[in-house]
């Protein structure tokens, strides 16, 4: 068994990930983690990995010492490599890897540290129980696709600094240990050790304190802060988070949309490489809630919420007349190439809505031989092609539609909308 060895004497000189057909000849030193290592008899082939990304080391017999220990070397394991980058041999290029172009020839291994088997591969897109990568914390941060989205989350708070201070902003910290105020959710408590009985509260934002430093004249402060609210957990909601926290003095509605919409442009520019247009699209309240049925709404696709009350007032389906005449509403919504829902498929859309309020959930399929539902017989065939070219219905779509009051049909059929358009 090859025993552990020490890096006394070898200095990193590279990343993994980093080499590129511009350092070829150079000699390198690596140190990472064995991502895969491959026998193919006469050759040894390790995907050295480290934060960067990967490589192909190469051992050959020749080296002696070095190819007996890559004999021993086994995925996970920590090693140092010192050797010469070249060109691989033509046709076995890797275009996935930043460094598929090159290998290193290794003239020297360490083995720095052994592992046990994983419980789980090291990679990417792996389906894993949650429990075990929990468990396993340190493993799953090991994972290309976890470290890429720490590396991500890193890029986009130093984004957001390097835009605030050009536009005169301090970083200045809060207390963490503070009085309770009333916020949206408990506080979490921590008992003092001086005053037996008394409790410090974790801040569930730093609003106090930032008013106090605009009060001081610091005119404009953020911090990227913690926050921590006791509530129950749901898929946004979370008992400790991150916050860009910020404030202004002297400035009005349109100086802070102006801000915000900039850094949003700068952070998606330095982050992603994406250019954002500005300014954004801006919509009231009341607009986002009739059109998309979310204060929220993704604008990234269209489905617009129609409002049909005008069209089904006094009409023969007493359940849209009637909604009407009590001063609600009747608005529909248009699912394209979903004419083909089965009757179970239709139900549990009714569920969903269900959930939001709906006592129901009217619908027509259009299809080449007219209109199929089962309340299309309370509507002449005029009433119908309205309704129609109202939602702009073509054939194969699903039009569907709740009776009911304004808040309860917009964000009922808001949520039908969200669903349909990830499906």
């Amino acid at each position: 068994m090859v025993m552990l060895e020490s890096i006394e004497g070898l200095h990193r000189s590279h990343n993994c990930g980093e080499l590129t057909a511009a350092v070829a000849g150079q000699e390198v030193t690596l140190m990472g983690w064995v991502h895969r290592r491959r026998d193919h008899g006469g050759l040894i082939f390790i995907d050295l990995r480290d934060r960067s990304g990967l490589v192909q080391v190469v051992c050959d017999p020749k080296a002696g010492q070095t190819f007996k220990k890559a004999e021993e070397i086994r995925n996970e394991y920590v090693v140092a490599v010192k050797g010469r980058v070249r060109l691989r041999p033509e046709g076995t290029v890797n275009p996935n890897l930043a460094s598929g172009a090159v290998e290193v020839e290794a003239q020297e291994l360490r083995l720095l540290n052994r592992a046990k088997t994983p419980p789980f591969y090291i990679d990417s897109n792996i389906d894993v129980d949650e429990t075990l990568r929990l468990r396993y914390r340190y493993l799953d941060l090991r994972r290309p696709e976890m470290q890429q989205i720490l590396y991500l989350r890193y890029r986009t708070t130093r984004a957001i600094r390097e835009f605030l201070d050009k536009h005169g902003f301090w970083d200045i910290e809060t207390p963490m240990l503070t009085a309770s105020t009333p916020e949206g959710a408990r506080d979490f408590l921590v008992p003092s050790r001086l005053r037996p009985g008394e409790f410090f509260a974790l801040p569930q934002s730093p609003q106090l304190f930032k008013q106090i430093l605009m009060v001081a004249g610091i005119e404009r402060y953020y911090q990227i802060v913690r926050c921590f609210r006791d509530e129950d957990l749901r898929a946004d909601r979370q008992p400790e988070f991150t916050q860009l926290d910020l404030e202004m003095s002297f400035v009005q509605r349109d100086d802070i949309l102006k801000l915000m919409e900039e850094l949003m442009a700068y952070v998606f520019a330095e982050t992603l490489g994406v250019k954002v247009s500005l300014p954004f699209p801006r919509l009231t309240y009341a607009e986002a809630m009739r059109r998309f049925g979310s204060d929220k709404p993704d604008l990234r696709f269209g489905m617009e919420i129609s409002d049909v009350s005008d069209l089904v007032a006094g009409c023969g389906f007493k359940v849209f007349a009637d909604a009407v005449a009590r001063g609600g509403v009747v608005r529909g919504l248009r699912l394209p190439g979903c004419g083909s829902y089965s009757r179970r498929e239709i139900d549990d859309l009714t569920a969903r809505a269900a959930v939001y309020g709906a006592k129901g959930l009217a619908w027509m399929a259009l299809t080449a031989e007219g209109v199929r539902s089962p309340i299309a017989k309370f509507f002449t065939e005029a009433e119908l092609k309205q309704l129609a070219e109202r939602l702009e219905g073509q054939n194969g779509d699903l039009l569907v539609f709740i009776a009911d009051t304004e808040a309860v049909a917009a964000t009922a059929l808001g949520s039908l909308r969200v669903e349909m358009g990830r499906r």
